[in-house]
């Protein structure tokens, strides 16, 4: 799937695929709900609404301009589009679980999308900041007993956002809800306006028998060279994602397969640079050289399946497009 891109407006950055969303209906599985036992640890309840993230959906996205917020603005129409996604798995280790999206447009084209980590009492993570930088923030043990923190990334593995908060499985219905934090735009914005520069958003999941639901609550807010904030308007997203029967994921799951390692790499290196403190993509907004660059070495890799032969490449596209400070913030 070398060179093409696809262009979701629930997506950050990705690799484009013009396709308009299918509205073709697939057959829905339900599954049971269920909440905590009354003997239950709130941690095993956590676990398994989390992992019910996982599976095979048909997902849409639909975001919409509320509350002006600045005199004389226009509020801008909703914007809807639609996937088929695959969830997947990529690590459970206890307290961390990591999931991989995957994506296929009706063509049967397929795309690693994003990617979601839950990490469980979270003392220091990431964070963004605005102007391309995340900086490491780190929390006391009573400001993160029995939250967990969802860290979101782009397709390229490169880091988006972050949220904790706690699950509510009261009446049965488990909800994650998340602190305000701030999020860079996504491609649905950047790509057609330029009048603001940041996301202050609330996220919401909520598993439900059809799947899983993320509502986000966003202000978006203009920022100036000196770093003063102005608040222009509020956004309500709602993002559904039905489990399905009968779409065909297999060029998804083949891709994957002949690319893990690879991109198993890539998570390394991030990680690397992201524990330094401090770190900056040096690129503008909506450059998409890195992500080019990434797609082309896992497809590389997909014709030469040795991470030593690959190396060298992805060590200076890293070194050309993340810049790393030793600076740590509270």
């Amino acid at each position: 799937m070398t060179g093409i891109l696809v262009t979701l407006i629930g997506c950050a950055s990705a690799p484009q695929i013009q396709a308009k969303p299918t509205i073709t209906e697939y057959p829905t599985l339900e599954r049971p709900v269920v909440g905590c036992a009354a003997d239950e640890r709130p941690f095993d309840c956590d676990r398994r609404a989390i992992l019910a993230l996982q599976g095979e959906f048909q997902v849409t996205f639909n975001f919409y301009e509320t509350v002006i917020l600045k005199p004389g603005y226009t509020r801008k129409g909703p914007k809807h589009s639609g996937a088929f996604e695959k969830v997947v798995l990529i690590e459970d280790s206890g307290k961390k679980l990591s999931f991989q999206h995957l994506l296929v447009n009706s063509s049967g084209e397929e795309i690693k999308h994003w990617r979601q980590d839950w990490v469980y009492e979270s003392l220091k993570n990431w964070s963004y900041v605005g102007d391309q930088r995340f900086e490491q923030q780190t929390k006391t043990p009573e400001e993160i007993a029995g939250t967990w923190t969802q860290l979101v990334y782009e397709v390229s593995d490169a880091p988006r956002y972050t949220g904790t908060g706690k699950w509510n499985h009261k009446y049965g219905v488990s909800t994650w809800t998340s602190d305000r934090t701030w999020r860079p735009l996504p491609r649905r914005e950047y790509t057609t306006r330029d009048d603001y520069q940041l996301i202050n958003a609330e996220n919401r999941h909520t598993i439900t028998p059809q799947g899983w639901t993320h509502e986000q609550d966003n202000t978006k807010v203009i920022r100036t060279s000196d770093q003063k904030d102005t608040v222009l308007v509020r956004e309500f997203g709602f993002n559904e994602y039905r489990r399905i029967s009968g779409y065909d994921f297999s060029a998804a799951m083949d891709y994957w397969q002949a690319t893990a390692p690879f991109w198993a790499e890539v998570r390394t290196h991030w990680s690397d640079e992201l524990a330094k403190g401090s770190t900056v993509l040096a690129f503008p907004t909506g450059d998409n050289q890195l992500i080019d660059g990434l797609f082309k070495l896992a497809e590389d890799y997909k014709q030469q399946p040795d991470l030593r032969t690959h190396q060298s490449k992805l060590d200076a596209l890293f070194k050309r497009f993340v810049k790393t400070e030793s600076k740590t913030s509270k």
